[in-house]
């Protein structure tokens, strides 16, 4: 179902579309909205203690309204359509989908939940594909929801257009393809030492060696669609933990003017927190429960933080007449290599991290805490095997 289709409130026409930030009284009504659309039966207070940290520290990030989700009555589909009567198709989606990060963050799914979810977008005249896969999974169809989601438009994308900024010798034939021999791939990759110190393209390179990495273009590597979310890490200052790719990735769906990536965001929760897509990127991650859960407020405000990022860089190049430039994982960041990074940041209209998300424990790539015990002993081997001194940047692993 696409917009036009099953309308109950019809989208606004240009001259009474509502473009203003919503004030107080538009987020408390969607607060309650979106509780009401994602609330399991049985939860304390309507919402499980996740829900309630991610939605109320979404909610803070992005409009700067402190607002309690779990509080106030509840609002039908139909009284939350006319909440945002005026508001564009992308922000309805956009509403959606705050329902649907919230529903998968549920273990297991209930199936009333999905169905309630697909009510409130249906009186909204929107769709997002992730509810076909929701839907699988609160049937415990984990396999089909597997499929449906690594079909889903924006994946498919990935593969359709040209992989110039990709660098490979080859097209690939799916979004996460490996590239283990493609010589000229790997030797640009290594070339980025040659980088200024300080530039994007030596960061990187650091960021590969502390880690043990291997450079795209031999076995052992990332995809080279995957390798492109490395040069985030870098840039927006994360470490490579799995809070931290949960941090990038969030970065990454929301800075996309496409709301289709907001299936970045669903990936990696469905391998760090609920493990439903546990091969989602070919298993090149491995998918490890709770990482939200465990501690759901100070992750919930570093995603909330990293998400805010996100849409701030959108905004940014929206308004510079560049909203072609907002798919991070489509950037050629080769022709940024020898950018300072500050100059980086600068031209592309990132932030630095809020007060909030710094004191949440958001760590960057070079401090203790932004790298894994893994990632750590993998750097010493590697510096072992090339006869030299092992160099983290200062990074450390995470306190036991």
């Amino acid at each position: 179902m696409g917009p036009g289709v099953d309308v109950v409130i019809p989208f606004p026409t240009s001259d009474v579309e509502d473009r203003e930030p919503p004030g107080r009284a538009e987020v408390e009504a969607v607060g309650r909205g979106v509780a009401t659309a994602v609330a399991p039966s049985g939860a304390p207070d309507g919402l499980t203690p996740v829900q309630r940290a991610v939605l109320n520290a979404l909610a803070e990030s992005m409009t700067g309204i402190v607002v309690d989700a779990a509080a106030g009555d509840p609002l039908g589909p139909d009284e939350f359509a006319e909440v945002l009567r005026f508001r564009s198709a992308e922000f309805r989606i956009r509403m959606v989908q705050m329902m649907l990060l919230a529903e998968l963050l549920l273990v297991p799914l209930p199936v009333d939940v999905t169905e309630r979810v697909e009510r409130y977008a249906r009186r909204l005249g929107v769709c997002d594909q992730l509810m076909r896969v929701a839907r699988r999974v609160a049937h415990g169809s984990l396999g089909l929801a597997l499929i449906d989601f690594q079909r889903s438009g924006y994946f498919q994308r990935l593969v359709e257009q040209p992989p110039e900024h990709l660098h490979t010798s080859t097209a690939l034939e799916d979004a996460w393809q490996f590239v283990c021999n493609d010589p000229a791939l790997h030797q640009q990759w290594v070339d980025l030492e040659h980088c200024a110190e300080g530039s994007l393209g030596h960061g990187v390179w650091r960021f590969y060696k502390a880690r043990g990495f291997t450079f795209p273009g031999r076995p052992g590597s990332a995809p080279p669609t995957l390798a492109q979310h490395d040069w985030v890490h870098v840039l927006a200052d994360y470490g490579s933990t799995v809070e931290c790719e949960i941090e990038v990735f969030g970065l990454i769906s929301r800075a996309n003017d496409d709301p289709e990536a907001f299936s970045l965001l669903a990936m990696v929760l469905g391998l760090f927190e609920t493990s439903y897509f546990f091969d989602a990127a070919n298993g090149f991650f491995q998918y490890d429960r709770g990482h939200i859960s465990r501690d759901p407020d100070r992750m919930a405000a570093r995603l909330a933080d990293a998400m805010y990022r996100g849409a701030k860089l959108a905004w940014y190049l929206d308004d510079h007449d560049r909203s072609a430039e907002t798919d991070l994982l489509a950037t050629d960041w080769f022709a940024y290599a020898d950018w300072p990074i500050d100059d980086v940041r600068a031209d592309l209209g990132l932030l630095p991290k809020s007060l909030k998300g710094l004191e949440a424990g958001s760590v960057s790539a070079w401090e203790p805490g932004g790298i894994s015990p893994f990632q750590y002993t993998r750097g010493q081997e590697l510096a072992a095997s090339e006869g030299r001194r092992y160099e983290s940047y200062g990074a450390l692993p995470p306190p036991e």
